[in-house]
């Protein structure tokens, strides 16, 4: 039997709640902290920048690549064995990551990493929220994936100054407990798979086994009684991908991703050059800080005006946030130029789920996705070590690495718009 939910506040918002502690945890230790495992296992005379680089990327590969069978699962059974799993992966990763000694075993670490990660984060987030949320599911996507950036904020700097106290050593394996307490309870108790596992239809209306809705029929003066099934709302995956505007996203946040995730990656290298380590550590957050205010105001736009129309935006800004960047001028252009960046890395990460869920709808949300995550997933592979490569030919500075980024960006506006209207 489902549990019934008798509370006033619709479970959903609870639903959007748990996510967002949940994806503090799972993005916080992974998503942010790249660039505090760069810099640290850089350090290590076995490994360099590059070779670090590499690490990441192979750990967003691996995670676009376990997505396919992470949709399947999520499609197919309850989303919290998933991300229980998830979360176990990403644990023995980190406490395992403290100790590696040569490059093969950081690559592999980092693969059963970015499969944890796929596991316990957007996949199964992002789905869970398509089937709770119609009307209002750009706030709620909104609010649910505020929770990527305060891991940024809040354990990003924790993570620096657990490093810098109790060396990298002991440090890791503490995240990786950190990472369990934060994910696992939170699935459990409050997680549920769809609203009618609460006795409700999507956004709230309470259900019996029928509900009369009337149709074509009325024309003819009479009623057609049939269930409602929230799950058959939307485009088959083949359907989806036989439109330009899938391949349009798709290929268009290949690039865009490419141009965040290493942006991202190298940010506490990028603010080294002109700042302490520990003014570095200050000036990272941030990031994150203006991704959780550009995101929550993002997700109040997006219901006002054209979902295509902000997201065009916010591909401008970015490229421009990373233009500025590259300059180097001083300090004041580093924290404007990663205020910019912040806002644009919450709003890019909201709007992809955000559009293929306005495009295609609920029914083969997860596998639309996923497919579209794992294409996105060659540019958040390749921007970490595109730039660290960029880096070590520009006579290990920043300026030209982040010139590329803003370039890649630029590259992703245009794809994106190759790809036409929303329901074109």
């Amino acid at each position: 039997m489902p549990d019934v939910d008798s509370s006033p506040i619709y479970y959903g918002w609870k639903i959007v709640a748990a996510i967002l502690v949940l994806l503090t945890f799972s993005s916080g230790l992974s998503f942010y902290n790249h660039a505090i495992y760069l810099n640290v296992l850089a350090a290590r005379p076995v490994f360099t920048v590059q070779s670090v680089s590499v690490a990441v990327s192979i750990f967003f590969f691996s995670g676009g690549i376990s997505g396919l069978g992470v949709a399947r699962w999520v499609q197919d059974f309850d989303p919290r064995w998933c991300i229980c799993t998830g979360a176990i992966l990403s644990f023995i990763a980190l406490t395992v990551l403290a100790y590696v000694n040569s490059v093969w075993q950081l690559y592999l670490v980092y693969a059963v990493f970015g499969m944890g990660f796929s596991a316990s984060s957007l996949i199964p987030a992002t789905t869970l929220v398509t089937r709770w949320f119609r009307k209002r599911r750009a706030m709620a996507l909104s609010i649910a994936s505020t929770g990527l950036s305060l891991g940024g904020v809040i354990l990003t700097p924790l993570s620096v100054l657990m490093v810098e106290s109790l060396t990298f050593e002991t440090a890791a394996p503490l995240m990786g407990v950190l990472y369990l307490i934060g994910v696992i309870p939170v699935a459990l108790i409050w997680l549920r798979p769809d609203p009618t596992a609460m006795g409700l239809s999507i956004d709230g209306e309470r259900v019996g086994p029928i509900i009369q809705i009337s149709g074509a029929a009325e024309n003819l003066g009479s009623s057609v009684d049939k269930k409602v099934d929230v799950s058959l709302d939307g485009l088959t995956f083949k359907q989806a991908r036989s439109g330009r505007f899938f391949w349009g996203v798709a290929s268009g946040y290949i690039f865009l991703m490419m141009a965040q995730v290493g942006g991202i990656a190298h940010q506490f290298g990028l603010a080294r050059e002109q700042l302490t380590e520990s003014q570095a550590a200050i000036a990272i957050a941030i990031l994150p800080v203006a991704s959780i205010v550009g995101r929550l105001i993002g997700g109040w736009i997006v219901d006002q005006m054209s979902i295509r129309a902000f997201a065009i935006f916010m591909m401008v800004l970015q490229g421009l946030s990373l233009s500025l960047l590259a300059t180097g001028v001083n300090a004041v252009t580093l924290c404007l130029g990663l205020g910019l960046f912040g806002v644009t890395v919450g709003n890019l990460l909201m709007l992809q789920p955000l559009l293929i869920a306005e495009a295609f709808g609920v029914r083969d949300y997860a596998r639309i996705f996923s497919v579209a995550n794992l294409l996105s997933s060659w540019g958040t592979a390749a921007g970490p070590a595109v730039l660290g490569f960029v880096y070590a030919m520009n006579q290990n500075l920043y300026g030209l690495p982040y010139t590329v980024a803003a370039m890649a960006a630029a590259l992703g506006l245009l794809l994106f718009l190759a790809g036409g209207k929303l329901h074109g």
